[in-house]
C-alpha cells in the first residue's frame, strides 16, 4: 500500500516558500540554500517519497508529476494559515511537479519558480529528446548508474553519447537504496514525458535555468517554456544543480526574483 503521510521539513518565519526537490525528490544538499532563505521565509521542504524521512531503502513505483503536486498541495494546506498564500521554488523534476502545481491547484499560490523543469515535449525537437530520456533509462537498466550517468550527462550538453556504456546493473536493494538509482528507475522517464498545461500557467510564474547551462537542453527548454507562456526567464548561478553547487547566490537570486514577481503580480491587470 502506497504511504499517504506527508513528508517535509519546516525552518525560519515570515512567508511560505515551499521548496520542492529534483532527482527523486530526495532534499540531500539543499540545506545551504535553505538556511538562507530561512532568514526570510518560512522553508517548508517537500520530501515527496519520504526518503529522507525513513523510507529510503523501502519499495518504490513509477512516479507520477500529478501525484507529487497533489502532495505538494496538500502540503501548503497544512501549512498556510487561512486566507495565506505561498510562493513556490522547484527545481529539476521538482520544477515539473511546481508548474502542474500552478496549472491544477492555483488558488493558494503566490509565485513560483521553475529551474530547469524537463519538460523537453515542448520543444520543436522534443520526441528526439524524450526519446534520449528514455535511452538513459535503457543504459541504466542494462549498465547500472555511472553509465546512465555519463549519457545522461552527454544528452544534456547535446552531445553525442560516446558508447557503448559498459557496467553491472543494481540489484533492487542497491537501487531502493540510493537516490539517484531512484530517480533513474522510477521518476526520470514518467517526469520527462510531462506536458505542462501552457494555457494554465499565468503571470506567477517565472522560469529560470542556469548561468552554465547555457547552450544546453534545459536552459533551451526552460527558455521555450518562458516564451510560450509569456514569462520571465531568469538566470541563476551555477547549472543545473546551481542549488547544491552555490547555495548562497542561489538563494539570493531567488530573493530578488521573487521580490521581482512579487511586484509584477501585485500589479491591477486589465479587465
Amino acid at each position: 500500500m502506497a504511504d499517504e503521510r506527508l513528508h517535509y521539513d519546516v525552518g525560519g518565519d515570515g512567508p511560505v516558500l515551499l521548496v520542492v526537490p529534483g532527482g527523486a525528490g530526495h532534499p540531500m544538499g539543499l540545506d545551504a540554500m535553505t538556511d538562507v532563505l530561512a532568514e526570510r521565509f518560512r522553508v517548508v521542504t517537500y520530501d515527496p517519497l519520504g526518503l529522507a524521512h525513513g523510507r529510503l531503502g523501502l519499495p518504490v513505483g513509477d512516479q507520477r508529476v500529478r501525484a507529487w503536486s497533489d502532495g505538494a498541495h496538500r502540503v501548503l494546506e497544512e501549512v498556510l494559515a487561512e486566507g495565506e498564500s505561498a510562493y513556490v521554488v522547484g527545481t529539476s523534476s521538482g520544477a515539473v511537479a511546481a508548474l502542474d502545481l500552478l496549472a491544477r491547484h492555483p488558488r493558494r499560490l503566490r509565485h513560483v519558480v521553475a529551474h530547469e523543469p524537463p519538460c523537453v515535449g515542448v520543444l520543436p525537437d522534443g520526441a528526439r529528446q524524450q526519446a534520449m530520456f528514455r535511452e538513459v533509462y535503457d543504459t541504466y537498466r542494462a549498465a547500472g548508474l555511472q553509465a546512465a550517468g555519463a549519457r545522461l550527462g552527454a544528452g544534456l550538453a547535446g552531445q553525442r553519447a560516446e558508447g557503448p556504456f559498459e557496467g553491472q546493473p543494481l540489484s533492487r536493494e542497491e537501487e531502493l537504496g540510493l537516490p539517484m538509482a531512484v530517480f533513474l528507475a522510477h521518476v526520470l522517464v514518467p517526469f520527462t514525458s510531462y506536458g505542462p498545461e501552457l494555457g494554465a500557467l499565468d503571470a506567477r510564474l517565472t522560469l529560470a535555468a542556469g548561468s552554465d547551462s547555457r547552450g544546453q537542453l534545459l536552459y533551451r527548454t526552460a527558455q521555450f517554456l518562458a516564451e510560450r507562456t509569456g514569462s520571465p526567464l531568469v538566470e541563476f548561478p551555477g547549472g543545473h544543480v546551481g542549488a547544491v553547487e552555490h547555495p548562497a547566490a542561489f538563494a539570493q537570486r531567488l530573493l530578488e526574483t521573487l521580490t521581482e514577481g512579487r511586484a509584477a503580480t501585485d500589479r491591477p491587470r486589465a479587465s
